[in-house]
């Protein structure tokens, strides 16, 4: 994601809004005029924003330049978060000590920013049982959850069996 900065004679814009290295704005000067008001004060020159109408360029050390560039994007990469889907799977006949240890886990996840789904394993005669019955155990094991969430995704019908979407609040 590195994007390709023109600096100094990089530069093919005949004319430029130069901004000087204290945030001085110089107007609108032609390429070489800018190129050298920057090499009299020392500095180089660089394209800020080159889609602009004259692009826009700035007196600055390019070292200075590169190092904030750098740390907006490790400040923006900071700031995202990536959210996994985890998954929980129990089947119709589950005994209520393994669900609460399931929920638990589930709650652990949520409280960590987790996308949670409940699948309910259906095999063989299970799979055309009473659509409320399947339901109300999927219940039964959202009842055991502590932390605070909401259904994002409701129940539905999924190769496997039954499967629930949840999420923090």
């Amino acid at each position: 994601m590195n994007i390709k900065v023109r600096i100094n004679d990089m530069i093919k814009a005949p004319e430029l809004r130069v901004i000087g290295p204290e945030g001085e704005n110089f107007g609108v000067l032609t390429r070489n005029e800018a190129l050298d008001k920057a090499d009299s004060l020392g500095y180089d020159l660089i394209e800020i924003s080159p889609t602009a109408l004259p692009p826009i360029a700035k007196i600055m050390d390019y070292g200075k330049y590169q190092y904030e560039q750098n740390k907006k994007q490790k400040e923006t990469h900071a700031k995202t978060k990536t959210v996994e889907t985890k998954t929980i799977q129990v089947k119709p006949g589950t005994g209520e000590h393994d669900l609460e240890l399931k929920a638990k886990q589930a709650s652990g996840w949520l409280k960590g920013g987790n996308r949670v789904r409940l699948d309910l394993f259906l095999k063989g005669r299970s799979k055309y049982m009473d659509q409320r019955f399947l339901e109300e155990r999927l219940r039964r094991v959202l009842h055991f959850i502590t932390e605070e969430y909401k259904i994002s995704d409701g129940p539905k019908r999924s190769p496997k069996g039954l499967s629930v979407m949840i999420e923090k609040k």
